[in-house]
């Protein structure tokens, strides 16, 4: 039952690297909350103090813009607010904030994404280190294998926004 509830959502698509954080966005959130994003935010905003920039800040213009071209969405419709991007103590602190049951169960679940996402990326790392001995073991005859193999490494979201 605990993963119908993560279900909703592929937690793996909406994490985000944005300023150099891996982030959840706060209308991805307010789904799986089963909130309205405006709730979500307003919850947020009546708690300021447990929400530092390195838990939650809110997206630019031009790094939202640059977003919904990721997205593919048009300029029409949706939200005319700018969306908070949460990191993950972020989340950790929401679950302080949205209190019911269901935000409980939610918070667990978004924290094992967390934990597979930082996992994921740690077998990819050691994959690459891999590929590199490999590569200075042989000679340039594999040199398209080794290129091939760093092409597939890198299909990995590119960070929106700036540094």
């Amino acid at each position: 039952m605990e993963n119908a509830i993560v279900d909703q959502l592929d937690l793996g698509a909406s994490l985000y690297i944005i300023r150099g954080h891996r982030v959840l966005l706060d209308f991805d959130l307010s789904l799986l909350y089963q909130v309205e994003t405006k709730a979500l935010k307003r919850a947020v905003r009546r708690n300021e103090a447990r929400f530092p920039a390195d838990f939650m800040f809110e997206l630019t213009a031009e790094e939202w813009e640059n977003l919904r071209c990721h997205f593919g969405t048009s300029r029409w419709g949706g939200s005319r607010y700018l969306p908070f991007a949460f990191t993950e103590q972020g989340v950790g602190m929401l679950s302080s904030v949205l209190t019911s049951d269901k935000a409980i169960q939610v918070h667990i679940q978004i924290m094992r994404a967390f934990v597979r996402f930082r996992e994921f990326v740690h077998a990819n790392r050691e994959l690459a280190n891999r590929v590199d001995a490999l590569e200075g073991k042989y000679d340039a005859q594999f040199e398209q294998v080794f290129v091939a193999f760093r092409q597939l490494l890198k299909e990995e979201r590119s960070p929106i926004g700036f540094k």
